[in-house]
């Protein structure tokens, strides 16, 4: 199943980002996939908002992974250039531990991830239209995509 919305502008796919925050617990991982431009950091900004992270969450490029505190810890990787160092990486300690996950370009790892997990595909439809679908991976993720109303997500 995949659930898919049109949004208008990085203030809209925080929002929408905001509002999946609120549904998220420790364990959870969220694999996004997109083109460069496409929002993955304009999203992941937005979830780290509802999280109550206080510091600016930017693009983890070249650090590979950067850790913020909220009322759950937050696990911003990119592994865009991780290349075939992903095992000194110790990727299961964020993917089991008690924060929530968020990868970029996470089908670059795609052997590594856990077989459960919600991935998030943005794409740019013209200069601010983004198109999101959700493809949940797991019953925790059906369950949330079945359970919360998205098309109630409102953008004022």
């Amino acid at each position: 199943m995949t659930y898919t919305w049109r949004l208008s502008g990085a203030a809209q796919t925080q929002r929408f980002a905001a509002c999946l925050a609120d549904q998220l617990q420790p364990g959870d991982l969220l694999a996004l996939e997109g083109n460069l431009g496409a929002g993955k950091t304009t999203f992941t900004q937005g979830l780290g908002r509802a999280l109550g992270v206080q510091q600016v969450v930017n693009s983890p490029t070249f650090t590979i992974i950067k850790e913020y505190q909220g009322r759950l810890p937050l696990y911003h990787m990119d592994v865009y250039r991780v290349g075939d160092d992903v095992d000194s990486l110790g990727l299961d300690d964020y993917f089991f531990g008690e924060g929530v996950c968020v990868v970029e370009w996470a089908s670059l790892i795609e052997d590594v991830l856990p077989n459960e997990r919600l991935t998030v595909y943005l794409r740019t439809e013209g200069a601010e239209e983004r198109t999101i679908e959700l493809v949940p991976l797991g019953a925790r993720y059906v369950n949330l995509c079945e359970e919360f109303d998205f098309d109630a997500v409102t953008f004022d």
